[in-house]
């Protein structure tokens, strides 16, 4: 049965005005293109911040008597106090949780604060899960489900009341169920990869997958167009090399799929089919989750988010921040889903900001990894735009190939980069090298030793030199189970607890090429 307060709440958007909730967004578009050109969004310097989702799965623990050894790494629920008592913040799914650095100043201290902040909160968070029976995972997609459900079962079950349905797994964010009840716009509702087929009444099956998202604010708003020019550009390559999505739950495969077809026919970034299979409505439109065109202008910016399809209108309250002058917008920006983002916001007017969020990034094997990537995607913002960089004039068509290219086949996938004496190059050492190398750059123009440097960059280039991402790590493993005999159920499994086992101990302090040695 579903929540009544929640069909009520869900029920009432229904009631919003869409002509006045656009004239409010047009309102704000100019008082937002306004405050760019009054500087209101410029900073003395780039800053740096992350958003770093994980989700909870049962912990064996008999000797206290929580969970049982064969329940062990099952997807598991997270109680919304428990959520609250580690100071993390819900996402979709119930098993869900996410948390948001403070952003600092791109520096050594900076750097080091969003990696001891990950780390002391995490390891905080831990301490109380664990007396819950349940561990959190940084990972890109769950594959086991709840003991007891299938995946299925879990990701369609709802309910449907005076018209509105309601996922039973989801968060009662109100703005969640809205996705899939809204007489503004549609979305897909579907799961659609190789071998993978599902229909879904509502979009929980989004909660398959996690992510890292790196935050970049840049110190000009104007600047902002040839800044996410080269966001657009390294986003291949750094989603090539961070790939961690190999596998579905095994039960979402159609009937008759093997463990052979998986292996071979499977993508190594499904998260990326995943977000956009379930948000995109079937048409023929681009698709509200899509690699983004590039802009001229902040202004441009701000016109591509007000213009955006409107999804789920809503009654804004103001929360006494300065960017509740732009509620309207903010809203319109919360479903306005690239892979690549440009943000306008600030709680003050001294704190507003114009960053770009980086999204195609799965959740990684450890904290480390995931400042890697953190670190890696700062440094190329400082060092491409200030070197002019000519990758900036790879054509667009070239650089949403590449995109698409490394979702399928990861560091195997026919990229094309233009490194920095002008030369097209295919070659993997060529591209990294300059990719790399431009970071590394970057970091040392934020005066960053080179040891400090080396210790950030080292676990991606060895990926590189490796020719290993968690992606094939996983399949790797599913692979040597399956020529032991394992169907496609166990393969991945196997292949799943593995990566748990790996993670237990490493994720604060470790690093995914340590992973590599056995």
């Amino acid at each position: 049965m579903a929540d009544v307060d929640l069909v009520e709440d869900v029920a009432s958007l229904r009631d919003v005005d869409h002509a006045e909730f656009r004239a409010e967004v047009e309102h704000e578009r100019a008082k937002l293109k306004d405050a760019i050109g009054d500087g209101v969004f410029d900073n003395p310097q780039g800053s740096i911040g992350l958003e770093y989702e994980f989700y909870a799965v049962a912990e064996s623990d008999t000797a206290e008597g929580r969970s049982p050894v064969s329940d062990a790494g099952h997807l598991m629920r997270v109680p919304r106090r428990l959520l609250s008592m580690i100071g993390f913040e819900k996402e979709l799914g119930l098993h869900n949780a996410e948390m948001s650095t403070s952003p600092q100043p791109l520096n050594e201290y900076g750097l080091r604060s969003q990696e001891a902040e990950v780390q002391s909160r995490l390891a905080a968070a831990l301490d109380v899960t664990r007396t819950e029976g349940m561990r959190l995972v940084s990972d890109g997609i769950w594959t086991i489900p709840p003991h007891g459900e299938t995946a299925r079962e879990y990701l369609m079950a709802s309910a449907t009341d005076a018209d509105v349905t309601i996922a039973t797994n989801m968060s009662d964010a109100v703005r969640y169920h809205a996705m899939a009840n809204s007489d503004a716009a549609r979305v897909g509702l579907v799961l659609d990869a190789p071998h993978v087929s599902l229909d879904a009444d509502t979009v929980m099956p989004e909660s398959l997958i996690t992510s890292i998202q790196p935050h970049y604010q840049v110190p000009q708003a104007t600047d902002l167009p040839n800044y996410f020019a080269y966001a657009l550009r390294v986003a291949a390559p750094l989603l090539a090399l961070c790939a961690n999505s190999p596998f579905v739950p095994p039960d979402c495969y159609d009937d008759g799929t093997t463990i052979e077809d998986a292996i071979e026919d499977g993508w190594d970034a499904h998260r990326i089919a995943v977000f956009e299979t379930v948000l995109n409505a079937p048409s023929e439109t681009a698709g509200k989750v899509r690699f983004p065109r590039e802009i001229e202008s902040a202004e441009q910016a701000v016109d591509r988010v007000a213009d955006d399809e409107l999804l789920v209108p809503t009654d804004v309250e103001s929360k006494g921040r300065y960017d509740d002058a732009f509620a309207h917008f903010r809203h319109k920006h919360g479903s306005f889903w690239r892979w690549v983002r440009p943000v306008f916001d600030g709680p003050s007017k001294s704190a507003a900001n114009a960053r770009i969020e980086f999204r195609p990034i799965a959740g990684q094997p450890t904290v480390r990894d995931s400042v890697a990537v953190l670190a890696a995607f700062a440094g190329l913002m400082v060092e491409l735009p200030q070197s002019d960089h000519p990758v900036d004039r790879l054509e667009w068509e070239t650089a949403y190939d590449n995109f698409y290219a490394a979702m399928r086949d990861g560091l195997d996938a026919d990229l094309c980069w233009i490194t920095e004496d002008g030369h097209e190059t295919r070659r993997i050492e060529g591209i990294y090298d300059d990719l790399l190398g431009h970071a590394e750059a970057g970091l040392r123009a934020k005066d960053l030793t080179d040891d400090q440097i080396d210790a950030y960059l080292q676990p991606l280039r060895e990926r590189v030199e490796c020719r290993v991402t968690p992606a094939t790590w996983k399949r790797d493993r599913a692979r040597a189970a399956a020529e032991d005999g394992a169907d496609l159920t166990e393969a991945i499994e196997t292949a799943q607890h593995d990566y748990f086992e790996r993670q237990r101990a490493t994720l604060l302090e470790g690093s995914f090429v340590d992973w590599l040695d056995g």
